[in-house]
């Protein structure tokens, strides 16, 4: 399926800066988050001003926030909103048998590349997606990314509609991606009209309630990047 994929829009340093960037800020916001942010302020340098704008924009509003503020507003964003869930097959599938199938191919992708996640993880979360693109193999993270294009394209309207922080972080992830394609374009209309099924059913054995959209936020624990090119 990638090869009949555009090439990616930016050298792959300039990648794994993004991604890695996005990953980090856009986690459930800790003092971990925090003790980052200069190193993505300058690595945002490295990036065309467009994108590396997009992830200083960001910065800015958590350096001028204070952190309960920050992560009362990332609980009711993220945990709250069907419409803003960073689990990706969660957009196509919802809470349904297929999900499970889907999770199962995001966990074998990793698996095939060497990358073995905690348990306590789900592997379609965006912030493990980049941090696998971006640290592990930018083609099959990539790839990812391009198989749930409609989720994530809804994902940055509906931040960008609530005028979230947010969006700019998914700008520019996306900024990183091929444009939409009609397909597309017609799966995020769909989306935007019904949202993602409803259905109930299990999920086994990807079942852990933690995961649900409307559950507490799940910390995800992700290295210290080493962003290509920027001291530490």
């Amino acid at each position: 399926m990638s090869a009949r994929r555009a090439k990616p829009t930016l050298p792959p340093d300039q990648l794994s800066i993004v991604w890695q960037s996005v990953s980090l800020l856009l986690d459930y916001p800790d003092e971990r988050v925090l003790d980052r942010l200069a190193l993505v302020r300058a690595a945002a340098l490295e990036v065309p001003s467009e994108i590396g704008d997009s992830l200083r924009q960001f910065v800015d509003h958590v350096e001028s926030t204070p952190l309960p503020e920050l992560q009362a507003a990332y609980v009711e964003t993220f945990d709250n909103r069907r419409r803003c869930n960073l689990f990706l097959t969660y957009f196509a599938h919802g809470d349904t048998r297929k999900r499970g199938m889907a999770l199962l191919r995001f966990k074998q992708t990793y698996l095939g590349a060497g990358f073995e996640l905690d348990d306590a993880e789900l592997p379609d979360h965006l912030c493990v997606v980049l941090e696998f693109a971006a640290t592990i193999d930018r083609t099959l993270g990539r790839d990812l990314m391009l198989d749930h294009r409609a989720g994530l394209e809804l994902l940055r309207l509906s931040l960008r509609d609530m005028d979230s922080p947010w969006a700019s972080l998914l700008e520019a992830v996306t900024a990183t991606l091929s444009p939409l394609r009609g397909e597309e374009r017609d799966a995020v209309r769909r989306l935007a009209a019904e949202g993602p099924p409803e259905e109930e059913v299990g999920l086994a054995p990807f079942a852990q309630p933690q995961f649900s959209p409307a559950a507490a936020p799940e910390r995800i624990s992700l290295p210290m990047p080493s962003f290509p090119g920027v001291r530490a």
